[in-house]
């Protein structure tokens, strides 16, 4: 007996996939070209497979509940390739023509599906979840704090089995799924000196040997809307373009950033840069790729010739640039400090002893802020005044000379400096934020407000007081406490020389006590410190994307201040100061306490 090959066309699935593919491939030659269009969230362009396979993704479960399949259908949803055809299988082909991917993405948690009402053929559900983000068609992501998502699908059986009729537009995906699909990756654009990277974090669904190109696409198209007019972008499309293909460093177009091999870029425009201009691009690319581990080297052309002689032979290394990156501006030369008894003491090897001159001497001291190199110190000292008059005092000063107050307030929150020392910024009474500037070539301070009508706007959600604001240590970023909740806001330097804070982006959204202090962990990650037992330190990333608990081993909470660098993290809990401390034999974490500091005592790092 002869055996015949099935035609796939001929099963309920196949006739779906083909429906899908005539309808998709429609859209494809009205748009005029070869190219995917902009339609998923982020967009779906180069998460085609280069050898597409005749199976497609997984098929709708035979005989599922139509409950359940619309679970499934959030899970298929976070695939967005071929314009999320995994989810268009779950609908029937009407409705898999006419679903709009491109209106939005929003990711949930705990999705319910609440059954309104059924026949034999048809259903409606309503599916109810928590709002946990929006995601960008440029892979930002946007954590939310706002109400459940709620929104109504129609069902009814096709060939037997369920599907979906009519849903919104744009795409709701349920979070574990998001994160099996994506991964979150960090363009770097460089600050308004060009002197540092400045980290702009995006989640991409995207093949190793297509990362590359996807990454560079978007570091072209230009940093978010919130902190574009705050950094430069020296492959702005404007000025430079990629030319010809990316390949590994030999030449082959095949597989490239996947392995070893390295990386070959010619950039069209790159010859009319000046040499620093070149040395930013060169970093730009070069630290974006080697944090997404697409490997070195990285020959770069410019305009067909090598953008840099010195690296004409062998390519550019993380090393060459290592200048520009967020870690080369957070060595700690400084070491650390504390705040005992109400004066700066210094803690080293030696042990603990007071700081020279005046900051070392008083003991009225309430929080303290020194710069990086260690010169200059910002304080908040009780200034002893009777009621009404304000009791607390700013004081700015040099390391071990004299001091003098430049501002007065009810509060005054902890002092922090720049990565420059050129100012130190505070909150007075929990609605003003202030700059003190020092200029060090004639040693005048002057005190300047800061414009927040950004963040207390209406549609930014942020409530008075601030009770805590840090300076990243690239200048561009801002992360404070408002109201008990966390926030990243830009730092904007207006064309008068006044500054601004704008686009304020809650993180750590959810969080079941108020945040009492915060801290630059890296140029993308933040410490932080809140009420209660549960959880009391945790690190969120500048996006709101990951939250983690640190462990609580050896705290006793409530932690009252933290503060960290990337490679210490203090905090100050109900009975010492503790440093955060990973056994080297077992890799366990655990906190361990500064001997010597007291209950009492505050931990100091610069900035």
């Amino acid at each position: 007996m002869t055996m015949r090959p099935t035609d796939p066309s001929s099963s309920p699935r196949g006739r779906l996939l083909a429906a899908l593919a005539a309808a998709l491939a429609g859209v494809l030659l009205l748009g005029g070209c070869a190219s995917l269009p902009e339609t998923s969230q982020p967009e779906a362009l180069g998460t085609i497979n280069r050898e597409p396979t005749s199976a497609g993704p997984p098929a709708p479960l035979e005989g599922r509940d139509p409950g359940l399949l619309l679970l499934d259908f959030l899970q298929a949803s976070a695939d967005p390739t071929n314009r999320h055809l995994a989810a268009r299988q779950y609908m029937n082909p009407s409705a898999a023509t006419k679903w709009n991917d491109a209106a939005g993405t929003v990711i949930v948690e705990r999705p319910d599906t609440l059954l309104e009402s059924r026949t034999e053929t048809t259903a409606t559900y309503r599916i109810r979840a928590q709002r946990v983000a929006e995601l960008a068609p440029d892979g930002a992501y946007r954590a939310i704090d706002g109400p459940p998502l709620e929104y109504k699908v129609e069902m009814s059986k096709t060939d037997g089995e369920w599907r979906i009729d009519e849903l919104p537009d744009g795409v709701v995906i349920d979070k574990p799924a998001f994160a099996k699909f994506y991964r979150r990756y960090v363009l770097y654009f460089v600050d308004p000196t060009g002197s540092a990277l400045v980290p702009d974090p995006r989640w991409i669904a995207s093949p190793k040997d297509q990362l590359t190109q996807r990454l560079l696409t978007l570091l072209g198209e230009g940093p978010q809307p919130a902190i574009a007019p705050v950094v430069l972008n020296e492959l702005d499309a404007r000025r430079v373009t990629l030319r010809g293909p990316i390949t590994k460093a030999n030449g082959d177009p095949e597989e490239v950033g996947v392995g070893l091999g390295g990386v070959r870029i010619d950039l069209a425009g790159a010859s009319a840069l000046a040499p620093r201009e070149r040395e930013l691009l060169a970093a730009q690319i070069v630290l974006t790729l080697a944090k997404a581990d697409v490997l070195g080297p990285y020959l770069l052309l410019a305009d067909g010739k090598p953008l840099d002689e010195r690296y004409a032979a062998n390519g550019w290394s993380v090393a060459d640039i290592h200048q520009y990156s967020p870690e080369a501006f957070a060595q700690n030369e400084t070491g650390l400090h504390a705040l005992r008894d109400g004066a700066l003491v210094e803690v080293n090897s030696d042990g603990i002893a007071p700081a020279p001159g005046y900051f070392g001497a008083v003991r009225n001291l309430q929080s303290v802020a020194i710069t990086p190199d260690g010169q200059l110190v910002a304080a908040v000292a009780d200034a002893g005044r009777p009621a009404p008059e304000p009791p607390r005092t700013l004081m700015i000063g040099s390391y071990g000379g004299n001091q003098f107050p430049v501002a007065e307030g009810t509060t005054i929150s902890r002092p922090s400096w720049t990565v420059d020392g050129t100012a130190a910024w505070a909150v007075i009474d929990g609605e003003r934020v202030i700059r003190v500037v020092n200029d060090r070539s004639t040693g005048n301070v002057s005190v300047q407000d800061v414009d927040i009508s950004a963040l207390t706007s209406g549609s930014s959600g942020l409530r008075l007081p601030i009770t805590e604001v840090r300076i990243a240590r690239s200048g561009v970023r801002a992360a404070l406490i408002a109201d008990g909740k966390v926030y990243v806001a830009v730092v904007e330097r207006r064309p008068d020389g006044k500054f601004a804070l704008t686009s304020p982006l809650p993180i750590a959204v959810g969080l079941s006590t108020p945040a009492v202090s915060l801290n630059w962990l890296t140029a993308d990650t933040i410490i932080l410190a809140r009420d209660g037992d549960v959880d009391p330190v945790s690190t969120v990333s500048i996006d709101g994307s990951q939250l983690i608990s640190q462990t609580t081993r050896n705290l006793t909470p409530p932690v009252r201040t933290v503060t960290a660098a990337p490679d210490h993290q203090y905090v100050a809990d109900s009975r010492a100061v503790l440093e955060f401390t990973t056994n080297p034999e077992g890799g366990e974490q655990y906190w361990r306490e500064v001997p010597g500091l007291g209950a009492s005592a505050v931990p100091i790092l610069p900035g």
